[in-house]
């Protein structure tokens, strides 16, 4: 608004040059051409009048010289000139201005979760607590997004982030927590501030540099989230266990139940079959939860779905029989399995070489900046620099661009030089997975992901999220509102597309969960699905 303040006193200025200047030559051009002495005083009434054509028949009788009559004609066109020029410069915008939407500056909302600020990351979270029905509100400095989410139907406010009179304003001594993910410096000052605010507020702060943790425990967080170093360590795992038959990205609860996620690779003896075609769940007895075909998830896989090599299972069952199918997923084209290379040395790249390394595997980083760690300098993007860093002898190559569009460009470039190396990418936002996929990657796990996931888990009572860091979601979770049904009536996986895998109920765990399964209001039931899928179930299935 400031902006438009200038230029009206601009525009002000200008105008009143221009009535002084006219007014003078007035003045001078009556004395010379027409004989007439008038005070200065006198011209510049005529110069008003002439310009907001208010009238000047007082002096037309006067003017004989055609000297006279053009300067008077030049006034009025001038004047006329002037309106058109105010009305699409300054008053229209000026009318537009005051009709848009203004950014609120408080909510009423009480229990509810302040998040400081919106990001592409906040979009998982705030999915996650929809379907829970935990009410939130972001705060952000920019008033545009603050209105653009507004008119989405997302509670926002406008406010800088870590004013006392902005957290005051977003009722946080009403709120059950907090959440701050904007970067370390400005997430220490949320906190401080905030805990002057109260002292029993939870709050939960999402770190970059995981030096900086100890710094905002001690400034007040009670929760420290580190989704980039948990995302680190799972692209490189994910390395490690795609040519190798041991299942280790796995969640066991039982000898009788494990739950795992399984890339399909190209040349395995998978591809090409569908579901029914490989067996898995008759021969087997393996459950499919779905599957990911291309980025997209498929609940119930049929005759119409055929596996490839972009293809990742999610599957249930015990554990020597997913050891079984994870061999029938390894290529049998042998490929180096002893080097991983890694484009990108921030906090997940620094975090999956360190992980690799520990696993004894060799690796290569490459980086735009040269530090410790980075063994090549130069962008990943660039052919020469792939050659240089032994693209042709690397099994894999993990992908930890911050930027999706960059990581998208690496991705097509290296399917053109190496198209046999596997690609393990990290993603920024969910919408630019399927994009990954279809440019050539065989795993994608987005930084959004992994944040919401973590977050969601502090948050959500009666809710905990066992896996975080993989493309699937498994969840431990009450289900009130469908106790005293049986599973077959409720149609879980068709109403929702994800799967009960087990039920905890009397300090047992039930594996063997058919139609007639009846739900307990009591009972802990352990789901598997995407994360659409159980957000889906978590709104049809929980308080």
């Amino acid at each position: 608004m400031n902006y438009w303040w200038r230029r009206i006193a601009l525009s002000l200025v200008a105008v009143l040059a221009l009535v002084l200047v006219y007014a003078g030559l007035y003045q001078h051009g009556m004395a010379t051409f027409e004989g007439e002495n008038m005070s200065y005083y006198e011209a510049l009434q005529f110069v008003v009048e002439a310009l907001t054509t208010a009238g000047f028949g007082g002096d037309s009788s006067d003017w004989e010289s055609a000297a006279t009559n053009l300067m008077v004609i030049a006034m009025n066109l001038t004047g006329v000139l002037l309106v058109f020029l105010a009305l699409p410069l300054i008053v229209v915008p000026l009318f537009q201005q005051a009709l848009q939407d203004r950014p609120p500056e408080e909510t009423d909302l009480i229990d509810h979760v302040v998040i400081c600020s919106y990001t592409p990351r906040s979009d998982v979270l705030a999915e996650e607590l929809e379907a829970a029905n935990v009410p939130y509100v972001f705060i952000d400095d920019d008033p545009e997004l603050v209105v653009e989410l507004v008119n989405d139907g997302i509670d926002a406010i406008y406010g800088e982030l870590d004013q006392e009179g902005t957290l005051r304003a977003a009722n946080t001594t009403e709120a059950r927590a907090l959440v701050t993910d904007i970067d370390d410096e400005t997430n220490a000052m949320v906190i401080l501030t905030a805990r002057e605010l109260s002292s029993d507020l939870r709050i939960v702060t999402v770190v970059e540099d995981d030096d900086v943790a100890s710094y905002h425990r001690y400034a007040g967080a009670d929760d420290v989230v580190r989704p980039r170093r948990v995302l680190g360590e799972s692209l490189a795992t994910k390395a490690t266990t795609t040519v190798s038959a041991d299942l280790r990205d796995t969640v066991e609860f039982s000898d009788d139940l494990a739950v795992t996620e399984l890339l399909v690779q190209d040349h395995s003896d998978l591809v090409g079959q569908t579901i029914p075609e490989s067996g898995v769940r008759d021969r087997m007895g393996i459950t499919v939860i779905g599957a990911w075909f291309n980025g997209e998830f498929v609940p119930v896989p049929g005759p119409e779905h055929r596996i490839d090599g972009n293809t990742i299972l999610l599957v249930a069952g015990q554990r020597d029989d997913l050891s079984e199918l994870k061999a029938r997923t390894v290529s049998s084209v042998q490929h180096r399995r002893d080097r991983v290379l890694v484009g990108g040395s921030g906090v997940v790249g620094h975090t999956a070489a360190e992980t690799l390394a520990a696993d004894g595997v060799s690796t290569c980083v490459v980086d735009l900046v040269e530090q410790e760690g980075v063994d090549i300098v130069g962008d990943v993007t660039d052919e020469d620099v792939l050659e240089d860093a032994g693209i042709g002898d690397s099994r894999s190559v993990i992908l930890t661009l911050d930027d999706d569009a960059t990581t998208i460009y690496a991705t097509l470039v290296i399917k053109q030089v190496a198209p046999e190396v596997e690609i393990i990418a990290r993603a920024n936002e969910t919408e630019n997975i399927p994009k990954l996929y279809r440019a050539g990657a065989e795993y994608v796990l987005a930084l959004s992901t992994v944040t919401g996931r973590m977050l969601a888990s502090v948050l959500i009572e009666d809710e905990e999220i066992l896996t975080p860091e993989t493309q699937f979601e498994l969840v431990r979770t009450a289900a009130p509102r469908i106790a005293g049904r049986s599973l077959g009536d409720v149609d879980l996986r068709a109403k929702t597309g994800c799967t009960v895998v087990a039920a905890e109920r009397d300090d047992e765990l039930l594996t063997d969960l058919g139609p007639g399964f009846e739900v307990r209001s009591d009972d802990t039931l352990i789901v598997a699905g995407s994360d659409e899928a159980i957000n889906e179930f978590v709104a049809l299935a929980t308080d």
